[in-house]
């Protein structure tokens, strides 16, 4: 039961997160300060404040809810993560640094064309506004369920605290409450794990339980492309989209883009992998806790009925003392505002620069064009999470199509970008939109109900990789048939 108690912590944490925004939003004087910090932001900061954007509270929740279910197969994500890493550092961070760019996309107009740079621009709006809604509401989903609020009042408040700090410190606001919030998010899951493992009889016994029942299991050494749970598909095919994510999403190009060097960049690139394989490991654990504390040694009943994703947040209503519960539900509203905050913030950088084609020389009608935009994707943020809302069909399934269908092609173009010359504007258009659509193939449109015409081939985790290739050979075959000597 949510107590006076846990509102209070709860109502206190939100509060502490609009001051460090109040607080941070002194040293603002123009758009380069608003959206990159200067570009003097301390690397371990930046580092924080990208695994906080990345795990989201589907992690909080779903991470748990998954090895409850099964086991831990999808660690091997991290091996795809550490991939990525050596890529992005050696390929994606010294050109955006030496290129002098403000937004990821502005390297498209240098390379082909204004109207590429927009077209990529638009892609990733769409991606992250469609995203965005579902991290919000997925999280108030069970936020409303904890707190016993309508679900809509649960999406307006946790989106209306993210907005307002993000709208008065830009990315100096994103970066702090993010380390905020990652130490919450990530106490939160550590607290949870210890008094479990307490309440089971300590930490060898719970571990000794969790691994007879299976759910410690994390290596799947098969080369099965149609199960996601295989090495092929959570180390090599994952990859590409970790690769995908932190190469070519303006959130992670715009935090390399404010510290003070490629070497910085870098280090906060390795951190934030650092600490999103501790981040997995805990809340994996969290979910072979869970398993232990109900089916094993059944310190507790769960209800009749209830499935794999409802199980936490019905332990952080019942099986937590008072207090404790406020601290954990802020750790998921945490969660979802870090998702929120560092998405509008760069949705604004894309607009001021991709769209309007404006750059830190504007002055004060930058940074005031830029807050607008805050507020403006803010609002379409929550919008899309009310949206979200009225879908009887399965949110992931949606999320996981929409994110190949965008991430995929932007890679595809960031590759041909950087490796393949004499290419034209045409031709990458026409490569992109057929990268989008060998997806529809494999994957049909799920959102609409079509099918797949080749479905149940390829497991989620091949998605970007199939329309990042298909972009790639698609422009390299138009090239070949389109050159003439000069």
């Amino acid at each position: 039961m949510f107590t006076v108690l846990d509102w209070v912590v709860l109502a206190a944490y939100l509060l502490f997160s609009l001051l460090v925004g109040l607080w941070v939003s002194r040293g603002n004087r123009n758009l380069k300060e608003y959206m990159f910090g200067g570009g003097s932001m301390p690397w371990v900061a930046v580092g924080i404040s990208l695994i906080a954007t990345s795990v989201s509270a589907t992690t909080f929740l779903g991470a748990p809810a998954d090895v409850f279910g099964d086991d831990m197969t999808f660690l091997m994500f991290q091996i795809g993560a550490l991939i990525s890493i050596f890529v992005v550092g050696f390929v994606f961070i010294p050109r955006f640094r030496s290129s002098g760019i403000s937004s990821a996309y502005e390297l498209f107009e240098v390379r082909f064309s204004r109207g590429v740079r927009r077209l990529a621009a638009i892609f990733y709006c769409m991606h992250l506004l469609l995203r965005t809604g579902i991290l919000l509401f997925a999280p108030s989903l069970v936020l409303a369920q904890i707190l016993n609020v309508d679900l809509k009042v649960a999406i307006i408040v946790s989106a209306a605290v993210a907005i307002f700090y993000t709208w008065l410190g830009g990315i100096k606001a994103v970066i702090w409450t993010d380390v905020l919030q990652f130490c919450v998010f990530f106490g939160g899951g550590l607290l949870v794990l210890v008094l479990i493992a307490n309440a089971v009889g300590g930490f060898g016994e719970m571990a000794t339980l969790a691994s007879e029942a299976g759910k410690t299991r994390w290596w799947n050494p098969s080369f099965d492309i149609s199960d996601a749970r295989t090495l092929v598909s959570a180390g090599f095919a994952y990859a590409i989209l970790e690769i995908a994510i932190r190469g070519c999403d303006q959130q992670f190009v715009q935090r390399y883009l404010s510290v003070k060097d490629v070497k910085a960049a870098n280090r906060s690139s390795v951190l934030s992998m650092v600490l999103g394989c501790a981040v997995s490991i805990l809340f994996y654990w969290v979910g072979a806790a869970l398993y232990v504390y109900y089916k094993v040694s059944h310190v507790a009943a769960l209800p009749e009925g209830t499935g794999q994703n409802d199980v936490f947040p019905y332990f952080i209503v019942h099986g937590l003392p008072s207090g404790v519960t406020g601290l954990i539900v802020a750790a998921i509203c945490a969660a979802a505002m870090s998702s929120l905050s560092g998405a509008i913030n760069s949705l604004s950088n894309t607009s001021e620069h991709d769209f309007l084609g404006w750059g830190e020389s504007e002055g004060i009608g930058g940074l005031k064009r830029a807050k607008i935009w805050t507020v403006v994707w803010g609002v379409l943020g929550v919008f899309f999470a009310l949206f979200a809302a009225t879908q009887q069909g399965s949110l992931l399934k949606n999320a996981l199509f929409f994110t190949g269908l965008f991430t995929g092609p932007l890679l595809g173009m960031f590759l041909l970008a950087f490796f393949v010359k004499k290419l034209r504007s045409w031709q990458v258009v026409v490569a992109v939109l057929c990268g989008m659509a060998s997806l529809v193939l494999v994957q049909g449109i799920p959102a609409f109900g079509v099918p797949a015409v080749l479905g149940g081939i390829f497991s989620w985790p091949w998605m970007p990789f199939i329309s990042m290739t298909t972009t790639i050979l698609v422009a390299l075959v138009l090239r070949v048939f389109s050159w003439r000597p000069s």
